[in-house]
Parts: C-alpha cells; sequence; structure tokens
C-alpha cells in the first residue's frame, strides 16, 4: 500500500531548514546557455518557494505551483520577506490551469517523482513557448558506508519502514526518458557534488521536513525520532558544523521549434 505523504505538515521545518539549491545551480544553467533573467517561468511542485524565490533573484518573472495551501503560506511569507514578487498559485504539475504557450521556462526542483510523470512533461510542453526549456533538478543528500547520511536514514527507516526513498545516489536516468517521450529535443543532463554545513539542529529541521517524517509520521512519533536523531548526532558526530554530502542533478530539455 502507498504510503499517504502530506508536505503541507512540515511547512514551518520546511521553510526554516530546507534552504533549497545551492547557487552553483544557477551558474550551471548559464553555462547550459539558460538565460534567466526577463525570462517568464512556471515552478511546479514549488513548495515554500525556494528555486522560485532563486529565479526571481535573478530576474525571472515566476509562477509558483503547488497543491499544499500550508507550503504556499510559507513561500508567500519568505517572498516578501526578501521584497520579491512571485505569483503563487494552488495546482497540479498535471493540470496547471495556466495557458498554453505561455511561458519560456518550467522548472521542477525536488518533485518530479511525486508527479504522474508522463502527464506533468506533456503539461510542461504544452505551457512552453516554441523552444523553451524545462528543467528538472535535485539536491539530495547521498548516504555512504560510516556518514550523517547513511546513519540518519537508518534511523528514518526504525521508525517508519514504509519509507522507500533511502540509499539513493541523486542521479535520475528515468527523467530523461520521460522528456524524449513527451517530445522534447536537446536532451542533457549533468551531476556534481557539494557538502554544505548544518548545526545539529539544522539538520535535525531538514530530516523532519522530509518525505519519510514528519509528512508521513503522527506527531507523538516524530517527536521520538527527533529525539533519537538528536542522540545519534551527539554520541557519533559530535563536531559542529556538519558537513552533509550532497549530489546535485540537472536535467534540461527544450520544446520543439
Amino acid at each position: 500500500m502507498t504510503q499517504k505523504v502530506d508536505f503541507g505538515r512540515t511547512a514551518s521545518d520546511y521553510a526554516t531548514h530546507r534552504a533549497g539549491f545551492p547557487p552553483s545551480l544557477y551558474l550551471a544553467l548559464a553555462q547550459r546557455g539558460i538565460d534567466i533573467a526577463g525570462k517568464t517561468l512556471v515552478d511546479l511542485g514549488t513548495g515554500t518557494g525556494t528555486l522560485a524565490r532563486g529565479f526571481a533573484l535573478r530576474g525571472a518573472h515566476v509562477t509558483g505551483i503547488d497543491p499544499a495551501a500550508p507550503m504556499l503560506e510559507q513561500a508567500r511569507r519568505l517572498a516578501g520577506a526578501e521584497g520579491l514578487t512571485i505569483s503563487f498559485r494552488e495546482g497540479t504539475a498535471e493540470t496547471t490551469g495556466l495557458p498554453s504557450a505561455s511561458t519560456d521556462i518550467v522548472a521542477a526542483g525536488q518533485c518530479w517523482h511525486w508527479f504522474d510523470r508522463g502527464k506533468a512533461a506533456a503539461e510542461c510542453k504544452r505551457l512552453l513557448r516554441s523552444g523553451g526549456v524545462l528543467v528538472i533538478a535535485h539536491f539530495d543528500w547521498i548516504p555512504l558506508p560510516g556518514n550523517v547520511v547513511a546513519a540518519t536514514e537508518a534511523l528514518i527507516k526504525q521508525h517508519n519502514p514504509a519509507w522507500r526513498f533511502d540509499r539513493g545516489n541523486g542521479v535520475y536516468g528515468a527523467w530523461l526518458t520521460d522528456m524524449g517521450k513527451a517530445g522534447f529535443e536537446r536532451i542533457e543532463s549533468a551531476t556534481y557534488d557539494e557538502w554544505p554545513l548544518y548545526s545539529h539542529e539544522a539538520w535535525r529541521g531538514r530530516v523532519r521536513a522530509s518525505a519519510g517524517v514528519t509528512a508521513s509520521l503522527d506527531a507523538s512519533a516524530v517527536i521520538e525520532f527527533d529525539a533519537q536523531l538528536a542522540n545519534l548526532l551527539q554520541r557519533d558526530f559530535p563536531t559542529e558544523p556538519l558537513p552533509v554530502h550532497h549530489r546535485v542533478f540537472i536535467a534540461t530539455a527544450h520544446a520543439p521549434h
């Protein structure tokens, strides 16, 4: 049975502790000839708007789409605090409600796996103008033997055996197939690694905001999990800040002319 996941329950931790993509993502897109400034952009599965704000800061005219109203409330608050004008709307990646051929770029950060991928890819193609760009990106923690990610994932599995996103490698070849099936052209991908720093408190918040914890467990189970993670960090990874292995994955494709 598929586990019910509700990211609306994580909205506070998500806004505070999931900082989103590193600045290097936008540099990597620029190096691939994807200009952002002045372009219209739709951010699917926007959540608290981390990717939407990153694009808006670089001059894009952004619309963020998400089905979870609590996430959009946080997104509007954070955008307002940064003085950014972004339109946030309730909707899904498969049915955005936006006009056809109305945008230059469609982006999906850390969320493509939650969509009905075939329908989402078709919706992206419908939204894009001729030659427009689809960007699918991930910024995943990477578990390796003995590192804090592997230890954290093992603890999540103890508390939530149904969680299925452990032991990932941060690479998503199937997304390229999705793009090809939808008729996109000039499909490319790239990966590189970074080690962002986390305090114990920040890592606990980041993990609580994941699909396997607050989005899936009841409140008492989250409290118990968090206490055990705090103990694990103090015992096995006492040095702060913690460098946490992450991988950036970028897939890009162009709508046909």
